[in-house]
């Protein structure tokens, strides 16, 4: 079976190592690149499916980010690992079309199963006393 194909940016060497890690035995991690330019570039170029961006870079954010590859007519499912647990920030992610917030400090027990959500056409948001979420709601698809 083919496995997905995973986009990264992070502004962080050592959190993308680490995400690359976690990542690397279910999907094929394509790039990981420093910010949301170099994504736009590298998404253009190697047509991920799922498209794992960080909130917080330079040049251009993630927020940004995942509206431009909209605009570009990219097909890939946006999911965001960040650590803004402010449902401002959630709101603005959900509004580019994004599929999958995740927190930071959840990433080993919730980014795999929001990507595998996202490619599966569905919501996932990581569980935050900020959002009021407390549990993992079920979602139907999100038509793209």
């Amino acid at each position: 079976m083919k496995r997905a194909r995973i986009l990264l940016a992070d502004d962080h060497d050592e959190m993308r190592d680490r995400v690359k890690r976690h990542l690397e035995h279910e999907f094929e991690v394509l790039d990981s690149v420093e910010d949301g330019f170099a994504l736009l570039e590298a998404a253009a170029r190697l047509q991920p499916d799922v498209c794992l961006l960080d909130i917080s870079m330079p040049i251009l954010n993630g927020i940004e980010t995942a509206t431009r590859l909209k605009q570009a007519g990219s097909t890939a499912k946006v999911v965001f690992l960040t650590i803004h647990e402010d449902v401002d920030f959630l709101r603005a992610a959900l509004r580019t079309g994004a599929l999958g917030y995740v927190i930071k400090r959840r990433m080993v027990s919730d980014l795999r199963l929001a990507i595998r959500e996202a490619l599966a056409g569905r919501r996932f948001i990581s569980t935050s006393a900020a959002f009021g979420i407390t549990a993992q709601p079920e979602s139907p698809p999100v038509s793209s």
